[in-house]
């Protein structure tokens, strides 16, 4: 695990894009499973606005690891959210970008996706394989859309599920655990003082973090990544 702690969201973003550019350019071709959340939209637009003609994105494919089932016009969709602040700006052909189809039925849709990715994405010992999975982490220690009262779907073995918010009782799609940790790299990126509490029982010695989904993420190549700013961090030092 490579943690890389920064002043503030803003340094995150910036560290994180010219992370990804360089992983973009050392790769033929280059899946990644994007994530929703405030964070990434300031990373969508640094991105965007300052790697966005450097990097060639006609080897890049686009997934998401979750989504909210809601079409997508809708203002808390996640692929809207990365239409605005990232594939707007950036020249990538169309069927580079693999969207989950929100407005569907939820149980169809996810059956659906999950074989969009088995056939989209390169396989690693006949399981399919992300180049890297960006997740987000809630107040709550959720992680893609796989919540604590719901931990179990973390080890389906299903690729993609159907979850619940636990407060508004919104479904969603979400891509599991055995997928999440099939991949080549994992990153997470976590800012703001509300995340703290979290971060402090995951990774530090605080204890009670077996109950949260983001405790679950550990790679089988052991490339684990959190990008996280100083607020996010203070339990850690």
């Amino acid at each position: 695990m490579d943690l890389k702690i920064y002043q503030d969201k803003n340094e995150v973003a910036e560290a994180f894009s010219a992370y990804f550019a360089e992983q973009v350019k050392q790769n033929d071709t280059f899946h990644v499973a994007l994530s929703g959340g405030s964070t990434p939209k300031i990373v969508f637009d640094e991105l965007a606005d300052k790697f966005g003609g450097q990097i060639d994105w006609s080897k890049v494919h686009l997934y998401w690891g979750d989504e909210r089932c809601v079409p997508p016009t809708d203002d808390e969709s996640n692929y809207k959210m990365t239409v605005e602040h990232l594939l707007s700006k950036i020249e990538i052909p169309e069927g580079n970008i693999h969207r989950v189809h929100g407005e569907d039925e939820p149980q169809g849709e996810a059956e659906r996706y999950a074989r969009e990715l088995k056939s989209g994405l390169p396989a690693k010992n006949g399981f399919p394989q992300f180049d890297l999975v960006v997740l987000g982490m809630g107040d709550d220690g959720h992680t893609a859309s796989i919540f604590p009262h719901e931990i179990e779907l973390w080890n389906s073995e299903h690729l993609c599920e159907v979850a619940v918010h636990p407060e508004s009782g919104q479904r969603r799609i979400t891509i599991t655990g055995n997928l999440i940790n099939h991949a080549k790299t994992v990153a997470f990126l976590v800012t703001g003082e509300g995340k703290k509490e979290k971060v402090g029982e995951i990774l530090g010695t605080d204890g009670g973090s077996v109950t949260y989904p983001a405790h679950l993420v550990a790679p089988t190549s052991g490339n684990l990544l959190w990008f996280l700013d100083q607020a996010a961090a203070d339990k850690l030092t």
